[in-house]
């Protein structure tokens, strides 16, 4: 900033007269414009337009660990040609790094979390129950971050790769008693008109419950493009087709495979590519390497939602959801978690390519909660064989260590994994009844799938049962923490990670979530991110984002 200052010049001057002797002097004074620089500090950007919420459902701080592992030393890892730097590190790099407490908050809590409270005290900054849909602790609804945006005037969406009526985009935009009422949450999210662009998975519960017999209905949305494999079953009850009211009653323009979505040019865009989950993140691996996914991928839908939404001269809020890092972990499935967070990432990296260099737009990174209690850890299995080294030190000893410590090969491998544990289970048998499975059907379908090979004895044990559900089907037995294994005959996945759990050196301490605080990083303005770079708890980080967006006091 320039700054003038007026000086005084004094000036003596000889006024010379008719006569030459007559002479006296006068002060002249001179008004003098002196300028000088003086730096001044830029305002502190303390509101921005846009607010990007990316939540890697399940991610903790071990999974991050496991990611960049992967990244930095694994022999072949895919960030060999990226200097070996994740998205998520640059993040961290150019922005803050924190910690987060999620669970259901208040001294009338609980101490560990499910996705739908989660999500909701990250969309509402207020306390929430167990399982809810955007209520409060008490029951009440209350206005979501993504609903004070819309009202507003600014853009929204909704993005993730499970269903776009699963819990944690459900919370943005639904207020419903329990997660599980998915139907409602369909028609909710359309019919309130709050969430511009909605691009996920769940298309079973926008379908009519007769569609598999109706062919009139399945006609319906065949010319609408939506192929079979999405519209091949319903979870609701009537014969309401959601997905039809969302073009004919509310203009939202639709997509169905990747072909669609890129072809897609609208500001209201509803996105259904899968009947249920997304493609998992082994086989979104496969179909990219040889160019054959008909799905869009996480990134690829995240770079649509952000060239829709920032259209709106007034900013957006968006929610991305990595959701499936939490499936992989209720499944004890090391692999599959891997190959989900590099997925994530991509998206990740995305992001940062379209916010690194504005000033309006605050990024925040951050888990629901941990899942599984993943880790690596050392063991007995495999000790490693006595080497010499060359130092000075070793006094002419070989090296040998008691335990065996992990190679990094084992990323490589853990990556490179064929196909998941859902995939192992459903080879020996589709509807997951393994009362007649063999021991053999097992040791095959590990190594047709993993990269790892058992005994006949090891796969015995995946045919050792606990008891029976209600139609009488077997279910896992398990010799340690078996009451946090809660899902019935999927269980069956955690089985296959407890027998190549030593071929990977992973331990899991659970089938369900952990109160781990989970990692948190914020990019963009400082005057924005660096309150995030703290021990916090996720009510916090929803008022953080609230108030960033300038929307605190929006009814």
């Amino acid at each position: 900033m320039k700054k003038k200052l007026l000086a005084v010049a004094v000036s003596a001057v000889l006024l010379t007269a008719c006569n030459d002797d007559d002479t006296k002097t006068v002060e002249v004074i001179k008004e003098v414009e002196v300028v000088k620089e003086v730096e001044v500090a830029p305002k502190p950007v303390t509101q921005v337009k846009n607010v990007i919420l990316m939540i890697g459902d399940g991610m903790g701080a071990q999974q991050v660990g496991l990611l960049e592992e992967y990244a930095r030393r694994a022999p072949n890892s895919t960030y060999n040609s990226k200097d070996n730097q994740t998205a998520l590190s640059k993040l961290a790099n150019g922005g803050h790094l924190g910690l987060s407490l999620n669970a259901p908050h208040g001294e009338n809590g609980s101490l560990v979390v499910d996705s739908a409270c989660s999500a909701t005290q990250l969309a509402t900054g207020k306390a929430a129950g167990s399982e809810m849909i955007g209520l409060d602790d008490k029951g009440y609804v209350i206005e979501t971050i993504l609903e004070k945006a819309k009202k507003a005037g600014k853009a929204t969406g909704l993005v993730s790769d499970t269903r776009l009526t699963h819990a944690t985009p459900a919370a943005f935009a639904a207020h419903q008693p329990h997660r599980s009422y998915e139907p409602e949450i369909a028609v909710e999210m359309v019919e309130s008109g709050m969430v511009d662009v909605m691009l996920s998975g769940g298309a079973r519960v926008f379908i009519p419950s007769d569609i598999k017999e109706d062919a009139a209905d399945q006609e319906v949305l065949a010319n609408l493009g939506m192929p079979a494999s999405v519209y091949k079953k319903s979870k609701r009850s009537d014969d309401r087709n959601v997905v039809v009211e969302a073009k004919e009653q509310h203009g939202y323009e639709l997509a169905f495979d990747k072909a669609q979505l890129a072809d897609a040019d609208t500001n209201k865009l509803l996105g259904l590519f899968a009947n249920s989950g997304m493609a998992d993140g082994i086989a979104y691996r496969d179909c990219k390497a040889d160019n054959s996914c008909t799905q869009p991928s996480l990134k690829e839908m995240t770079v649509k939602a952000l060239d829709i939404l920032s259209k709106d001269e007034d900013g957006f809020f968006l929610m991305i959801e990595g959701g499936q890092i939490d499936w992989a972990g209720h499944a004890n499935d090391a692999g599959w978690m891997l190959n989900e967070l590099l997925k994530f990432d991509e998206a990740v990296e995305a992001v940062h390519e379209w916010a690194k260099e504005r000033t309006d737009t605050l990024v925040v990174v951050t888990a629901d909660h941990e899942t599984g209690s993943f880790g690596f850890s050392y063991s007995s299995h495999n000790k490693p064989e006595a080497v010499d080294l060359p130092g000075d030190g070793m006094q002419g000893k070989q090296y040998k260590p008691k335990f065996n410590f992990g190679g990094l090969e084992l990323l490589d491998t853990l990556y490179g994994q064929k196909g998941t544990f859902y995939d192992v289970i459903g080879h020996v048998n589709g509807d997951y009844d393994f009362s007649n499975s063999t021991d053999k059907e097992w040791q095959d379908a590990i190594k047709e799938f993993t990269p790892y090979e058992v005994t006949l004895d090891e796969a015995a044990r995946m045919n050792e049962f606990s008891s029976y559900n209600s139609d009488n089907v077997p279910l896992p037995k398990f010799d340690d923490f078996s009451d946090f294994y809660v899902y019935g005959t999927e269980d069956y996945t955690a089985k296959v990670g407890r027998i190549v759990a030593k071929q990977q050196n992973v331990v899991w301490g659970t089938g369900t979530h952990t109160a781990a605080p989970v990692p948190v990083y914020s990019f963009g303005p400082e005057g924005v991110t660096a309150q995030f770079s703290t021990l916090q708890h996720h009510v916090d980080i929803g008022t953080k984002m609230i108030k960033a967006l300038g929307l605190a006091d929006a009814e």
